[in-house]
């Protein structure tokens, strides 16, 4: 069964899938275009646009893709579970990464898993300068062994502060900082776990690499982009580690990414260009890198505020 489900527009539909597999439900993402617009697919019937079958489920899945707001607690500022009347859970603690409602992660984490709306969290949230200073404090405060010693897939390994690299729901949390123009928060922590989550050893990763899940962040940030809500068909950029790299296409075409200017202390990113022409809202999409040509990111020591 598709869980979640967004019309993105007139001819792109987004979501994720609910899938069995080892251990536990994982997710599968999805995107399907269509050739004429989703709304042509129904029917007139009493004057009202109606769907059958897999349209008639757009109204509720897209209901059910905006459900994290029923868990929003406004009270104390996290996703809390709730009872079957409606109330939250009383027994509760942010940090604890094994309580009711939570599994390998804490509330603190879990309550930024809104990679689809990051719009809407951060304005539900308090909007960007409340949640700019929330943000900052999961990469200051800590968070003690005995939030995690019965937890069996987290270990201070794969912890930054309260940050929790080592389980993968917390990976795309640092690109929220590219939705409220502070990209340079991001590109600086980006380096930072790159460089102390992962190194070349038997135990060179920090967290069980699901489906190559912590591999493939190491993968992408290396060279630069990071597909936060997969399904959207968009990549968030971020701060390279490599100097060079090609990537050769599914469709014969090629990618060729340099990062001029590069160096363990220059971490910001100047600028960006695809094919020569500027990108200047952090965002690239998969049709563009589809494209192939060429990806520059001019790297300096000093962030760009």
């Amino acid at each position: 069964m598709w869980t979640f489900v967004r019309v993105e527009n007139d001819t792109l539909v987004t979501g994720f899938r609910q899938t069995n597999g080892w251990a536990r439900t994982r997710t599968v993402y999805f995107s399907m275009s269509f050739n004429k617009p989703i709304k042509n697919y129904g029917h007139q019937k009493n004057g009202k646009q109606t769907y059958t079958g897999f349209w008639r489920k757009f109204d509720q899945t897209k209901k059910r893709s905006e459900n994290w707001r029923n868990v929003y607690d406004r009270s104390i500022g996290f996703m809390r579970a709730k009872l079957s009347d409606g109330s939250f859970l009383q027994d509760f603690d942010p940090l604890n990464t094994s309580q009711r409602g939570f599994i390998e992660g804490n509330s603190w984490n879990y309550s930024l898993y809104v990679p689809h709306e990051p719009k809407e969290m951060i304005q539900l949230m308090g909007g960007e300068k409340k949640f700019s200073q929330h943000l900052d404090s999961l990469f200051t405060m800590e968070l003690p062994d005995k939030y995690f010693e019965h937890t069996e897939d987290i270990s201070r390994d794969g912890i930054i502060a309260n940050y929790v690299h080592g389980n993968e729901p917390s990976h795309h949390i640092l690109y929220y900082y590219n939705y409220m123009d502070q990209a340079w928060k991001a590109q600086e922590k980006i380096r930072l776990i790159l460089n102390e989550m992962y190194n070349p050893s038997p135990a060179g990763l920090g967290g069980n690499d699901d489906f190559g899940q912590m591999s493939a962040w190491y993968i992408f940030n290396s060279i630069g982009f990071y597909p936060m809500a997969p399904a959207s068909g968009q990549f968030m950029l971020g701060s390279p580690k490599i100097y060079k790299a090609d990537v050769k296409l599914p469709n014969g075409k090629q990618l060729h990414i340099e990062a001029k200017n590069q160096s363990e202390k220059n971490v910001y990113v100047k600028s960006v260009t695809l094919n020569g022409k500027v990108i200047a809202n952090g965002i690239i999409t998969f049709k563009e890198l589809m494209e192939g040509g060429e990806l520059v990111f001019k790297m300096s020591r000093k962030p760009n505020k």
